[in-house]
């Protein structure tokens, strides 16, 4: 049996003594993808934050390659290979795009060449401040960074809200891009049910903290009842 990239054990999880996440557990393959999906306030984020550090872990593990991580600390976590695009983007906004990508730059496959040909607005933008685009473009450029770690994994905190359709399908297009590459693995938390299940091939739906639903991106998207139930979102196209 293959090893999985990233697992999760029974994970009980959330904040001081608060519970948010309670029993979860999942199994990530090299270079898979994974979507997120559920209502909001149902610990999404929080699953992130948690395979990241960022969250007290009351029982379970967390094993990054067969290692148990479970007290590792974030910057450690970063090291081994874990990149992490949060909602709020976070770029440097006195920093020019170029300055953004190359204070996060660590060897590998994805250098400037490489996010320029990913993105090419970043590349037409490349000498403005962060301060200076537009939502999407700052999208972009979170994205992008976080790639130039050159992560095994990607997390993605829902990086299509909020954005013009246009930019939509650009990042999505770009995201396609990555993992018909086979450039790394990534776990998608989406709002955009049928977006986030395209692009990967598994998927992952969580109520009230707990897994109801795990199984195959591409047999969820085909049931659009099962998907209505669970998540109680209409696909886009219906919208």
């Amino acid at each position: 049996m293959i090893e999985p990239l990233l697992a999760l054990e029974d994970v009980r999880a959330g904040y001081g003594s608060a519970v948010v996440l309670d029993g979860v557990s999942l199994a990530l393959p090299e270079r898979g993808g994974l979507a997120v999906l559920g209502r909001n306030g149902v610990g999404k984020t929080t699953l992130l934050l948690t395979i990241m550090g960022y969250t007290r872990v009351g029982r379970g593990r967390i094993l990054w390659r067969g290692e148990d991580i479970t007290q590792r600390p974030p910057h450690r976590r970063a090291l081994a290979g874990i990149g992490w695009v949060a909602q709020e983007r976070e770029v440097f906004p006195s920093l020019s795009v170029e300055e953004n990508l190359t204070v996060a730059a660590r060897g590998g496959r994805w250098n400037l060449a490489a996010v320029y040909d990913l993105f090419p607005r970043l590349a037409e933008r490349r000498r403005n401040l962060g301060n200076q685009l537009s939502g999407g473009e700052q999208q972009m450029l979170a994205i992008a960074r976080a790639l130039m770690t050159n992560p095994a994994l990607l997390l993605l905190d829902e990086p299509l809200e909020g954005l013009a359709p246009i930019v939509v399908e650009e990042l999505a297009a770009a995201i396609r891009r990555m993992t018909s590459e086979g450039a790394n693995a990534f776990i998608l938390v989406e709002q955009h049910a049928d977006i986030a299940l395209a692009l990967t091939q598994d998927a992952l739906v969580l109520e009230r903290g707990r897994v109801i639903h795990s199984g195959g991106s591409a047999e969820l998207l085909a049931d659009h009842a099962a998907l209505d139930r669970l998540i109680g979102l209409r696909l886009a196209e219906a919208s």
